[in-house]
């Protein structure tokens, strides 16, 4: 499948379900509006919202709540951007000023719990209690896991496990809350479910692990956001962790200074280390294993064009350069 018919296949349900989010961006007070709709319409991949579409539709669903937790997934994931980009001190994103940058903290942080709740408020029109517990399970996950990732920052010594720690529970986890509800709603069974569930959490943690990989890869223009930002940051991602474990003692030396100090003040040294050690091919190979995981829990639903289409996400969730 080209990506062409990927997008052929999604384009009217990602159309019906950007008119939900239309609707369901409404309020009455302006900055509400002004800043949600800055943000959803800033672009980015919609993965989220597409797993909840195919996975239902693998499964045979043909209702309409696919379209509105669709919907409530980028709600929440959106509002975890506007959150995240507060904590981390963010300028830029998806290639534009951030919200902070443009409305300010107080507005973004705000606006952020304006769609938590309008979340909420649309995950409960469906019905369903395993919705309900799927979702707020996920939220849940997803704020320890900002917590877990503030605690590593600037700490050098942290495992591969922590790391991938906060990978499952910041991004994997709505991943895999997608993959769940297209189970749920499409009545499958509880084997089909957790099949799904594994899915998006190997999914999410590829696309994550690439995202780490194009911080020292990409360029401002394709990724939307600066190039070294996480080291900056003071973030142990991967690529670090592996130039610390195989690179020269001054490499490694280098690196754990960077990141208990926030700097890319030897940004182009330690890029020069991350390309020696091979880290990135590293990472990005850590992400295709775990695309192949996401592949093999696909196994559980019938041959079709959705299946197909899932199977074609994982590839281009880790063959990717934004």
């Amino acid at each position: 499948m080209t990506l062409q018919e990927f997008n052929a296949l999604l384009q009217p349900d990602m159309m019906a379900v950007d008119s939900v989010i239309r609707e369901r961006l409404h309020s009455e007070v302006v900055l509400v509006r002004q800043v949600a709709e800055y943000i959803v319409s800033s672009g980015g991949k919609r993965l989220r919202p597409a797993m909840v579409i195919l996975c239902a539709k693998a499964l045979g669903y043909r209702g309409q709540h696919h379209h509105e937790l669709a919907a409530v997934v980028e709600f929440i994931h959106t509002a975890t951007l506007l959150h995240d980009d507060v904590v981390d001190e963010s300028a830029l994103r998806r290639g534009r000023d951030t919200a902070n940058a443009l409305f300010g903290n107080a507005a973004s942080v705000l606006v952020g719990d304006f769609l938590y709740s309008r979340a909420f408020q649309m995950m409960v029109q469906v019905q369903d209690m395993r919705v309900m517990e799927i979702l707020s399970d996920a939220t849940n996950v997803i704020a320890e896991g900002e917590v877990l990732q503030l605690m590593n920052c600037n700490d050098p010594d942290i495992s591969v496990n922590d790391y991938l720690r906060v990978i499952r529970y910041k991004t994997a986890k709505l991943f895999e809350a997608s993959g769940r509800l297209g189970a749920v709603i499409a009545q499958a069974d509880s084997a089909v479910e957790e099949a799904l569930g594994r899915y998006g959490m190997h999914l999410g943690t590829a696309f994550q692990l690439v995202d780490d990989v194009l911080d020292y890869s990409g360029n401002a223009e394709q990724t939307g956001k600066n190039v070294g930002d996480d080291l900056a940051e003071g973030k142990p991602t991967l690529p670090l962790l592996h130039v610390i474990a195989h690179g020269t003692a001054e490499q490694a030396a280098q690196v754990r200074h960077a990141i208990e100090n926030g700097s890319k003040e030897n940004f182009d040294t330690i890029l020069a280390a991350i390309q020696q050690t091979g880290a990135l091919e590293h990472t990005r190979e850590c992400a295709r294993q775990e695309a192949q995981l996401a592949i093999e829990a696909a196994g559980c639903l019938p041959d079709g064009v959705y299946k197909t289409a899932l199977i074609e996400l994982c590839g281009l969730a880790v063959d990717r350069d934004r």
